[in-house]
């Protein structure tokens, strides 16, 4: 048991990355909207991110490389290899690029909503620097150089995370039995389509593919390892579903009690006269560690699939390594200090991922059952089949996201 607990860490950066503002955001309001009616929704999405997951790492394990190395090589056919490679450099490296803003802003809602800090004038513009301060955190953590430091320093923010949603969603005294019918008997409420197609996409990441294959390769160097990689993956991201489960739980609260809001820093602030500051304290420090550690994870996931796809090596892979997180980190802190959206950059990121999550899941489903890749480490029976079933539905969310945008 000893040696099982000192293997777990790269999972943690798998939580890290899918409990983001996103995340946060589409559970609180889920709860909100629909009460504990899509808890449901959220345990089918941990387990699909439980068997993606393991595929991803017994893949990195197994062959020694990560999923978007193994895309370029997989591929003989030149404009076969082009597009696939511009759909994965879009989608993560620009895609991160866009979404980091986010992260960057939901790191500072929850600050804010702690500590009720003011905007400062700066050439006759207002500007928040808590943006500026997010963004030196997040770089100071990578620029630790070493990936154990990293690793730990993700594992507390995460287990602090945990316990400050877990421990709000406690303070509000929910209904165990409604919540036990919300977790195993699904239901589809009106107008909920679009809750379900969000708690999925915002669990099941598609960068979290590509990571999850190169940064066990940090930890581990041989197949002889996956069983202290799947027992890694049902810690970690299982804790995330409980945080995720505890937002929504939170959300709920005020369902019960017939409170709207849309807005993140309102939802803190509702639930202060009915439960007390406390809840409103811990949901903004949960939310401050969301977004700081989904700051990281995507910037370190650019870096890897971008090392990978243009095959970078030797010192001078490093240093451009070092420059894409260092620019995709910088690139939020700008937008989210401004105040600017890049709306069309964001919404081109979503699309790209709406496609890149089937076409990443299915890759990553080929190669994880084929003996010649794999050999005696190929998708089993119940493997391939709820693999199988995942892609259905990835295929699915892809379609309908797709749609949603064109519309």
């Amino acid at each position: 048991m000893k040696k099982l607990f000192q293997n777990i860490g790269p999972s943690a950066l798998i939580a890290a990355a899918f409990i983001g503002p996103g995340t946060i955001t589409v559970c609180s309001m889920a709860g909100i909207a629909f009460g504990y009616d899509l808890l449901w929704a959220l345990l089918f999405s941990i387990l699909a991110t439980i068997v993606l997951q393991e595929m991803s790492a017994r893949l990195g394990l197994v062959t020694g490389k990560d999923l978007a190395g193994l895309i370029r090589i997989y591929f003989t056919t030149p404009w076969k290899k082009i597009l696939s490679l511009i759909l994965v450099i879009v989608a993560i490296v620009l895609g991160n690029a866009a979404y980091e803003a986010g992260n960057i802003t939901g790191a500072v809602l929850g600050f804010d909503a702690v500590f009720k800090l003011d905007k400062v004038s700066f050439f006759e513009m207002d500007l928040n620097i808590l943006p500026i301060l997010i963004g030196g955190i997040a770089i100071f953590i990578l620029a630790l150089g070493s990936y154990k430091k990293i690793e730990n320093v993700l594992m507390l923010l995460v287990v602090l995370m945990s316990l400050s949603f877990v421990i709000s969603a406690l303070l509000i005294a929910p209904d165990w039995l409604g919540i036990a019918k919300g977790i195993f008997v699904p239901s589809f409420p009106e107008n909920s389509l679009t809750s379900i197609l969000a708690i999925v996409g915002t669990t099941v990441v598609p960068y979290n593919l590509f990571l999850h294959s190169a940064i066990v390769q940090e930890k581990w160097n041989s197949p002889n390892a996956i069983k202290y990689a799947r027992w890694d993956i049902f810690i970690a991201v299982g804790l995330g579903g409980i945080v995720s489960m505890a937002v929504l739980i939170s959300g709920a609260a005020l369902y019960q009690e017939g409170i709207m809001t849309s807005d993140f820093s309102k939802f803190a602030d509702s639930l202060a006269p009915l439960y007390g500051d406390y809840a409103s304290y811990l949901l903004g420090f949960g939310f401050f560690a969301a977004g700081i550690t989904s700051t990281i994870t995507a910037a370190l996931a650019a870096a890897y699939v971008l090392k990978s796809t243009l095959n970078w090596q030797g010192k001078s892979g490093k240093l451009y390594f070092k420059l894409v997180w260092i620019g995709i980190i910088l690139s939020g802190v700008i937008f989210s200090s401004l105040g600017i959206q890049p709306l069309e950059l964001i919404q081109t990121a979503q699309i790209s991922n709406a496609i890149l999550l089937p076409f990443a899941a299915i890759f990553l489903y080929i190669i994880v059952s084929n003996k010649k890749w794999m050999g005696k480490y190929k998708n089993n029976f119940w493997q391939s089949a709820f693999g199988f079933f995942i892609l259905l539905f990835s295929l699915f969310l892809g379609f309908k996201s797709v749609l949603k945008f064109i519309s």
